[in-house]
């Protein structure tokens, strides 16, 4: 089965969330990860969902999204270009033996340390699925504690036209 990336804008209403939930277990179909969040209008909140299926199954889904009232507007990202990042919190054992091979793998992966402790750092960490888990990869050895992660979140590439990324040079 195929993962999907499905992206929603709906009314940021109390209520939304929970329907499009319920829509996919009534139908006996998993959400992998799920993030919501206000967009530019605060009445329209940006729904990005992982799930798995067939061509058959997604497409199913999506018919029942468009027809539910709050929803705006479904896109299927899969299969077209797209931008995707996850977010990790990840806390790790910071015994003063392994300080600077942590600090050498935040530096290697383009993250931060954004809490320090005697005795734990907490590192921020964006990027694709595929650089997580690189990065918790190589912390793992070293004793990761506690992980926060936000799952997927996709918006589509722009149509590149003669003016190229930038407008006209």
């Amino acid at each position: 089965m195929q993962k999907h990336i499905i992206s929603l804008l709906v009314d940021n209403e109390p209520g939304v969330l929970s329907r499009v939930a319920g829509l996919f277990s009534g139908r006996g179909f998993n959400i992998e990860s799920l993030c919501v969040a206000e967009t530019m209008n605060p009445s329209v909140s940006r729904m990005t969902l992982v799930t798995r299926g067939d061509e058959h199954i997604v497409e199913q889904i999506k018919k029942q999204l468009n027809k539910l009232i709050n929803v705006i507007k479904v896109h299927d990202l899969t299969g077209t270009e797209f931008v995707q990042r996850e977010m990790a919190l990840v806390k790790v054992k910071a015994k003063r033996d392994y300080r600077a091979e942590i600090l050498r793998i935040v530096d290697i992966f383009r993250c931060k340390v954004v809490d320090v402790s005697p005795t734990h750092y907490t590192i921020e960490a964006t990027g694709t699925a595929e650089k997580l888990g690189a990065i918790l990869g190589m912390l793992k050895p070293i004793g990761i504690k506690e992980i926060a992660r936000t799952g997927a979140i996709a918006l589509s590439r722009e149509k590149k036209g003669k003016e190229g990324a930038y407008g006209k040079d």
